[in-house]
């Protein structure tokens, strides 16, 4: 069950829910906006190996704004800091973003329980299109888990701005498949 815009200021008060800074006027009737931080960084090669873990470029979105161009995979960050240690966080762009043809968050919308810090964001551009610093960008819901809880401590934990693709752990496994 999706936690409802209020349901998420009640969590965010107990604290069983991280937004940080959190805004009331960013709450929705059923997510919370998150915003566009600063850094925004594109691969330095254009073959990114998996085995490896990718270089990156990046930038400060400058007060102009930053114009994306089509055919460029670009990661940005959220300026909040979230997660929680209840419930599950989804997140994805806002419908206002793309009507303006930019994918925001382009795949892997389902965070983990106990994940904590800003978001990495994947964002590809279908027309020309800029962006500025402190934009709401997209949203994040939040859901009931059932089960035992486990939580998250990945490589990514408490990621700050964003974060290239990191191989660690991506072999680590015997596949049978091919026998």
């Amino acid at each position: 069950m999706i936690l409802t815009g209020n349901q998420i200021y009640e969590e965010v008060k107990k604290g069983s829910i991280i937004i940080d800074p959190f805004d009331p006027a960013l709450l929705n009737p059923n997510s919370y906006n998150f915003r566009l931080g600063k850094q925004i960084s594109t691969y330095e090669s254009d073959v990114i190996d998996t085995r490896n873990k990718a270089s990156i470029i990046s930038h400060e979105i400058p007060d102009e704004g930053l114009l994306l161009q089509p055919g460029v995979l670009y990661l940005g960050h959220t300026i909040e800091r979230m997660g929680s240690s209840v419930f599950v966080p989804i997140l994805g762009g806002r419908s206002s973003t793309g009507r303006l043809g930019l994918f925001v968050h382009i795949t892997a919308p389902l965070g983990d329980i106990g994940y904590f810090g800003q978001w990495t964001l994947q964002f590809r551009a279908t027309v020309p299109v800029r962006i500025y610093y402190g934009q709401k960008i997209g949203q994040m819901i939040f859901v009931h888990s059932y089960g035992e809880i486990t939580q998250y401590t990945g490589k990514y934990q408490g990621g700050c701005g964003p974060q290239p693709y990191n191989s660690k752990g991506l072999f680590d496994y015997q596949n049978n498949d091919d026998k």
